[in-house]
């Protein structure tokens, strides 16, 4: 005679569930963005490196003033890449942050959802067990009362 009580707020707990499990997706496209970025701007700074290298080895074989400007113009707007690379790196940050926030506050309210499940399955057995017990009390008087 296994009665099982569903629990009430069951949809909510499901609710629960999925908005975690979205903001989880959610965080790991953001990771994955943000590791991207921060892989794009090592290879652009490893490519600046790489051209200052070039840059000094060649430096006495530049014989005019348009080449060393095109290497001049080059390495502006190298810096200016990396630095918005940079910038677009910090806004990716503060996305991730965001996102690991609201994965938190999901988890927490799930949390929240499961221990009010567990503690109402505790009340229900405890119910059930004092249910049991008056029905054995019952039985076991009605027996001495035909004896």
């Amino acid at each position: 005679m296994a009665v099982k009580k569903r629990f009430e707020m069951h949809q909510v707990l499901s609710y629960r569930t999925e908005l975690e499990k979205l903001k989880k997706q959610d965080f790991a496209t953001a990771k994955i963005s943000l590791d991207t970025a921060c892989d794009l701007l090592e290879k652009e700074k490893k490519d600046a490196e790489k051209l200052a290298r070039d840059f000094i080895s060649r430096q006495q074989q530049i014989d005019s003033i348009d080449e060393m400007q095109l290497y001049s113009d080059f390495f502006a707007r190298k810096r200016d890449e990396i630095k918005e690379h940079q910038k677009t790196i910090e806004a990716l940050d503060r996305v991730l942050e965001d996102k690991r926030d609201e994965l938190i506050q999901a988890t927490k309210e799930k949390k929240v959802m499961e221990r009010l499940k567990e503690k109402q399955e505790e009340l229900f057995r405890r119910e059930m067990a004092h249910k049991e017990g008056l029905l054995l009390d019952e039985i076991s008087t009605q027996k001495k009362g035909q004896e």
